[in-house]
């Protein structure tokens, strides 16, 4: 089968979307934390009793709040309530900036992360975290805990400075299908695990678009699948629909019901991959052929991972399925120019989907 493959520049997650992407507070979680030097994971559990901790204004250096000179790890957590307005709402965590390395979670629930924690240490102090919030994982009207695990090399620690809280975001890209947060998730590399029937209940739960290095799979290089079942409505039937997968690190294959039809990088037909380059920078569109889609019912996504070194997985959005008039309507603030092609981009757009 014939596969189309558009290929979309860098695009941060911030800046997608035809205007600006709109953001409005929700619950303000500036003020005083309880703050614990150490570490352990039994932290981010939303039942842990922190009474005996201390407590830390953030946002602030720690340095300046009693712990000058330290260097190590340190724990976060702040209780809060969700108001029932913010149902059905697009909620995301605004984390702030952390020196270096962090890992967020809500209600124990892990929800994202910055930079790496040794051995393979790797600071994030410059980076903004902000996190989508599966709705699986709130409690409306009712108490809610947010935990940070924390770790400083060296010079200053924390949640030194930026918004934090819990806000709401206009979506970003008008998406004809909006793709689940939670996708099932397997390590290794088979090939019937493209296929619709194949049982992935025993699979693992993670947050796309957030790397598995964040997600319980730090510094697993190698193959990784991802599987998900989508409703299509049955009055898309006349549309030409795009698949956007973000930017996935390093290269993929992705699968509607059992068949391919895209794929960013090589691989091999003996389970090897190509060369790997800067595939981890490009955003993946690819079209789906009206022939493969079950409209009105279950079809089965799936995405062939391999990722060479360092983050892996599913890293960035944007993620869902567009009508290829709203992708033309969105592309050309994003898409290249290719100024020393020829003939104009619509022109080479056209002949993409056209042939």
């Amino acid at each position: 089968m014939k596969y189309f493959t558009i290929i979309l520049a860098t695009l941060l997650l911030t800046t997608t979307g035809k205007s600006a992407d709109e953001q409005k507070q929700i619950v303000d979680l500036r003020g005083s934390w309880k703050f614990e030097i150490g570490d352990n994971k039994k932290y981010s559990d939303a039942k842990f009793d922190d009474s005996k901790w201390g407590e830390i204004f953030v946002p602030d250096v720690w340095e300046d709040e009693g712990y000058a000179g330290y260097d190590g790890y340190a724990w976060y957590r702040k209780k809060f309530v969700l108001p029932a307005s913010a149902q059905g709402k697009n909620l995301y965590y605004h984390a702030g900036y952390i020196d270096d390395a962090s890992e967020v979670y809500l209600n124990g629930h892990l929800i994202g992360g910055k930079g790496l924690f040794p051995p393979e240490f790797e600071t994030a102090y410059d980076q903004e975290g902000i996190f989508m919030i599966p709705k699986e994982f709130l409690k409306f009207n009712q108490e809610n805990i947010v935990a940070i695990r924390v770790y400083d090399d060296f010079k200053y620690g924390g949640i030194t400075r930026g918004k934090v809280g819990i806000f709401s975001h206009s979506d970003e890209l008008e998406f004809a299908v909006k793709l689940p947060v939670l996708w099932k998730f397997n390590t290794g590399d088979n090939m019937q695990w493209a296929e619709p029937g194949f049982n992935d209940s025993q699979w693992e739960d993670l947050i796309v678009p957030l790397p598995w290095d964040h997600q319980g799979y730090a510094d697993y290089d190698g193959f990784g699948w991802y599987r998900i079942t989508i409703d299509v409505p049955a009055n898309l039937q006349n549309e030409k629909l795009i698949l956007m997968l973000g930017k996935i690190d390093d290269i993929d294959e992705a699968y509607l019901n059992g068949e391919k039809i895209g794929n960013t990088g090589k691989f091999r037909s003996n389970g090897k991959v190509g060369t790997i380059r800067d595939e981890y920078q490009q955003i993946r569109a690819y079209r789906i052929p009206t022939t493969l889609v079950r409209y009105g019912q279950k079809n089965v996504l799936a995405v062939r991972v391999f990722d060479n070194m360092r983050y892996g997985g599913i890293c960035e959005g944007p993620i869902g399925i567009m009508t290829e008039k709203k992708y033309r309507e969105w592309s050309p603030d994003h898409m290249p120019r290719y100024n020393n092609a020829p003939g104009t981009w619509w022109q080479m757009l056209d002949k993409i989907f056209n042939n």
